[in-house]
C-alpha cells in the first residue's frame, strides 16, 4: 500500500493527527506494534488543561486545543469520548501559595486564559466537600476532561470513515530512504509502507523511533500512578488539585515528587494523581506514593479517608528535557515529521497537534509558531 501519510502510534496523539490529516484529504496509514491506545494513553486521566500552564509557548498550544477538543465534541459527539466540559479549581494551602497563584492567574488572563481568582469563603460553593483549610484559589472554566481510550478509538474511527487504515500489532523496524536520504516511507516485519511523509506519534517511544532514522530525539518515560476508587455519588465536581502541581509538572528533578490531582469521572470514580519519577521503564508497583497520593487526597477532600481504593495503575509520560512536545519536520531526515513528547499532557494537546501536523503536510500556514518545538533544538 502507498500512501501521504504514515503515522507511527496509536495512541491519543496518532489518533488526532490521522484523523486531522484523513480530514485534511490526504491518504492515512497508522501502525502500532500494540493495539489502539495501548501505550502512554492507557495509563492517562485524560486531562485537557490550560490552568496548569505557565505563559508561553504549551500555554498557546493548550488554548488552541481546547477550541479543537470543543469543536470535536460537536462534530462527532462529546459523549462518544466522555468529553466533559467540567472546569478546574486550583487551592492554595497557604498565604506564599495564594500569592503565586494570583500571579499565575494574572499572567495567564494576558495570554486569553479565563481563570478567576476565588476566595477561601467562596471555595465550598465550587467544592462543597474541599476541606476548609485553604486560603483561596482560582476557578478555570476552560479545564475539561476525556475519556482517554474511548477519545483514542473515536478519533481514529473517525479517520477510517475518511479512508485511513489503522494496522495494529504491526512494528515499524526501519525506515526506506531515497537517493538524496529523505525518508520515503517505513519498514515492518511483513512489508516496506511507501509514504511521502512519516509522522512520529510513538509516545514514549518517540526516541526509538527516530533512532531508527539516524536522529536523535531526547524523548524519556516519566513515570507517574493513579489511583482509582470505588464508585460516589457526585462529590468532587471539578478537577481539583493543589497549587504546587504546576511547580512539580515544571520540575527537572529526576527523583520521586508527589503533587495531588483529584477528579470525578462520569462513573463515579474518583481519580487520584499524580506522581512524576525518572526510572526508565520500571512498572514496579510502590505503596509509599500510593501511600503519599492517597494521604495528599485526603488532606483536600476529608472525606475520602473512609472511600474504597478500588485499584491503582501506572504510566509513563514521554518527558523532553525543557518540557515542550516535539512537533514538526525533522530537517535531519527530511520526510519524517515528529509529533511526541508532550510528557503527562499529550491527551490535552493532541487536537492542536493533530490540527498542526495535518496543517504542515498540506502546505497551510500553521495556527501557531512551531519554532520553539522544532526536533533539532535539543542538537545545540
Amino acid at each position: 500500500m502507498a500512501v501521504d501519510v504514515v503515522v507511527v502510534g496509536a495512541g491519543m496523539v496518532g489518533a488526532a493527527c490521522a484523523y486531522h490529516c484523513a480530514a485534511a484529504g490526504l491518504r492515512v496509514a497508522v501502525l502500532d506494534r500494540g493495539g489502539v491506545a495501548a501505550g502512554t494513553t492507557s495509563g492517562g486521566e485524560g486531562n485537557i488543561l490550560v490552568s496548569d500552564k505557565e505563559p508561553g509557548p504549551e500555554l498557546d498550544l493548550a488554548l488552541l486545543s481546547v477550541r479543537l477538543w470543543r469543536e470535536l465534541g460537536e462534530r462527532l459527539g462529546a459523549d462518544r469520548f466522555e468529553l466533559e466540559h467540567k472546569g478546574g479549581v486550583v487551592v492554595a494551602r497557604t498565604a506564599a501559595a495564594r500569592a503565586g497563584l494570583a500571579d499565575l492567574t494574572e499572567r495567564q488572563r494576558a495570554c486569553g486564559v479565563e481563570a478567576l481568582d476565588v476566595t477561601a469563603e467562596d471555595l465550598p460553593a465550587l467544592e462543597p466537600n474541599l476541606t476548609r483549610d485553604v486560603t483561596g484559589g482560582a476557578h478555570y472554566p476552560q479545564d475539561m476532561q476525556v475519556q482517554p481510550m474511548l477519545a483514542a478509538a473515536a478519533l481514529l474511527r473517525a479517520a477510517r470513515e475518511l479512508g485511513a487504515t489503522v494496522h495494529t500489532g504491526t512494528e515499524v523496524r526501519g525506515f526506506t530512504r531515497g537517493r538524496r536520504g529523505a525518508v520515503t516511507g517505513v519498514r515492518t516485519g511483513s512489508a516496506d509502507v511507501p509514504a511521502r511523509w512519516v509522522v512520529n506519534a510513538a509516545g514514549t517511544w518517540g526516541g526509538e523511533v527516530a533512532g531508527l532514522a539516524g536522529v536523535a530525539l531526547p524523548v524519556l518515560p516519566r513515570k507517574g500512578f493513579v489511583l482509582v476508587t470505588e464508585p460516589l455519588p457526585r462529590v468532587v465536581r471539578h478537577k481539583v488539585y493543589s497549587a504546587d502541581y504546576v511547580a512539580g509538572v515544571a520540575s527537572d528533578d529526576a527523583g520521586l515528587e508527589t503533587s495531588v490531582v483529584v477528579e470525578g469521572t462520569r462513573g463515579g470514580t474518583v481519580l487520584i494523581g499524580a506522581s512524576r519519577e525518572r526510572v526508565g521503564f520500571d512498572r514496579r508497583m510502590s505503596l509509599p506514593v500510593v501511600r503519599g497520593l492517597a494521604a495528599q487526597a485526603i488532606g483536600l477532600f476529608p472525606f475520602l479517608a473512609e472511600v474504597t481504593l478500588l485499584r491503582t495503575y501506572l504510566g509513563f509520560r514521554p518527558y523532553c528535557p525543557d518540557h515542550l512536545p516535539v512537533i514538526g519536520p525533522d530537517p535531519r531526515a527530511p520526510g519524517l515529521v515528529h509529533a511526541c513528547g508532550h510528557e503527562g499532557a499529550g491527551i490535552g494537546l493532541s487536537a492542536a497537534t493533530g490540527h498542526l501536523i495535518a496543517q504542515i503536510l498540506t502546505g497551510v500556514a500553521p495556527d501557531l509558531d512551531l519554532a520553539p518545538f522544532r526536533p533539532e533544538r535539543f542538537a545545540a
